[in-house]
């Protein structure tokens, strides 16, 4: 039997809402091998952002969706990847890179089907996707996943330099026509379309639409037969394609986790528009854990003010919708690894295994339920 759904009609988390009215923080929470936080802030109309993480005792799952034409996509993601993760882990006797590409791919075909099913009475899915980035930790063992531009970033400590405490190390590719090689691999894989890229509106974009390059969902970028489909030529603009244009093949990394390894930061764009890797990796190096996420979402949410001649005080009386032409949706996880703590192995063994998500919408029906923490049996039950 194919996995029950992580959600329910009324989503459960575990969380409070900040003087921002649109910013949501969890507390600080355990995991195998050390304490994670989360923060959202919506910009949009309706928050595209979608993030989750799942803890047990022998693996920690990360997810970070940062979806784009809606929310439908990023939130389909967040109902089925994990599933599809624990499920073929458990086929193939734990978590490995080619577990993970299953799941990748069956998140995508199970779209692919959702679209085709509500083609008729909504179009528009077909233009809707998201980027995904995965971070998942077995035992010392660190599988980073990626679609699109959403980032993760390892803090980790520097080599006896004290002028230099903490290096930021990149552990994600960003999947974005504006970075100089992919824009390369985009065209080399399309020598017969001038037209493959465009820069338009200030960007690089692929047909002078999209910019990321791969993604779940954007089936109309990839399936050439529903630009032919008079539906969809009814609802916009058809693209016509010889091939598909976006991919959803994962980058994946995975390495071993060192004890100079101090914590990671899975975040969507909205976060990197406005720090750096170095800036945000010195953020959390030197402030204490608790809320940690929300600084980093906070110090982000400053930077926009800054960039147009404003306080952040006045950023936050904008509403939703308007937000967006100040900044996007951003999601921040930050996991600490505590490599060496002597309670380590204790705390393994005695970890409740446990599933947190950020609200589906930060002022939806569903953000205003509050109820307890998941278990991984009804996260993850046959």
């Amino acid at each position: 039997m194919m996995l029950r759904s992580c959600f329910r009609p009324l989503e459960r988390f575990l969380g409070r809402w900040s003087g921002d009215g649109l910013l949501w923080h969890s507390e600080l929470k355990p995991h195998a091998s050390g304490d994670y936080s989360i923060a959202v802030v919506q910009a949009n109309s309706c928050l595209e952002d979608q993030s989750q993480v799942f803890t047990s005792p022998s693996a920690t799952y990360v997810g970070v969706y940062d979806g784009h034409g809606g929310p439908e996509a990023s939130r389909f993601v967040n109902k089925h990847l994990f599933p599809y993760m624990h499920k073929f882990a458990s086929e193939q006797g734990g978590l490995s890179e080619d577990v993970i590409k299953k799941a990748f791919n069956a998140t995508e075909e199970e779209f692919l089907r959702l679209v085709k099913r509500a083609l008729p009475a909504n179009p528009q899915i077909a233009s809707v996707g998201s980027c995904c980035l995965v971070g998942a930790i077995s035992n010392t063992k660190l599988y980073v996943a990626n679609l699109g531009d959403s980032r993760a970033v390892l803090g980790r400590r520097g080599s006896g330099n004290k002028i230099t405490p903490v290096v930021a190390e990149r552990l994600s590719t960003d999947h974005n026509v504006g970075v100089d090689e992919v824009r390369k691999e985009v065209i080399a894989l399309h020598p017969d379309d001038s037209h493959i890229v465009v820069y338009t509106r200030g960007v690089w974009r692929i047909k002078g639409i999209i910019q990321v390059s791969r993604s779940i969902g954007d089936v109309y970028l990839k399936k050439p037969e529903f630009n032919r489909d008079p539906i969809f030529q009814q609802f916009g603009n058809p693209v016509p394609l010889k091939r598909p244009v976006m991919t959803a093949e994962p980058s994946i990394l995975t390495r071993e986790l060192k004890p100079q390894d101090l914590f990671l930061i899975f975040a969507s764009d909205g976060l990197w528009e406005q720090l750096t890797d170095e800036a945000a990796v010195e953020i959390v190096f030197k402030n204490p854990r608790a809320g940690i996420a929300k600084r980093l979402v906070s110090a982000a949410l400053h930077e926009a003010a800054k960039k147009r001649e404003m306080r952040y005080s006045d950023l936050k009386k904008i509403e939703k919708g308007i937000r967006r032409h100040f900044h996007d949706d951003i999601t921040v996880v930050v996991v600490y690894l505590d490599h060496n703590r002597s309670s380590n192995t204790n705390r393994t063994k005695n970890t409740v295994a446990g599933y947190t998500s950020a609200p589906v919408d930060i002022f939806s029906l569903n953000s205003n339920y509050e109820g307890e923490e998941e278990t991984s049996d009804n996260v993850l039950k046959n």
